[in-house]
């Protein structure tokens, strides 16, 4: 198992940056994939960035330009700047661990309001 805790969101104005870091424990070795998705109010739950154990990244399309996802291997965290952060980018913000046998983990989301 894999137990995920993130932290880092808050309020900010539009323009503004935060941090988000997911520090994740357990059976670290066997994770192949870590992510952030996002929630907005009324919407599902969207990949927002991802970065493999090879350190492959992948951005969606409102992420690209503005966000940066990366890690710290000698702490096991996970983080995404957030850069240019504009209101539509608010929602609960989540971390999530792919292990290698396909598993999936997910930590208790935080919470980012951007406002105009």
């Amino acid at each position: 198992q894999v137990q995920l805790v993130e932290s880092g969101g808050g309020l900010v104005q539009a323009g503004g940056s935060l941090r988000l870091s997911c520090a994740a424990s357990g059976s670290i070795f066997s994770i192949n994939r870590m992510a952030w998705y996002r929630q907005g109010p009324g919407k599902e739950r969207d990949l927002v960035a991802h970065i493999t154990k090879a350190g492959i990244t992948y951005y969606s399309d409102s992420a690209k330009g503005r966000f940066t996802i990366s890690r710290d291997n000698a702490k096991n965290t996970v983080y995404l700047q957030m850069n240019s952060l504009k209101p539509e980018d608010t929602a609960v913000y989540y971390c999530n661990a792919l292990l290698i046998t396909a598993s999936q983990y997910w930590g208790q989301g935080t919470q980012v309001t951007v406002s105009s």
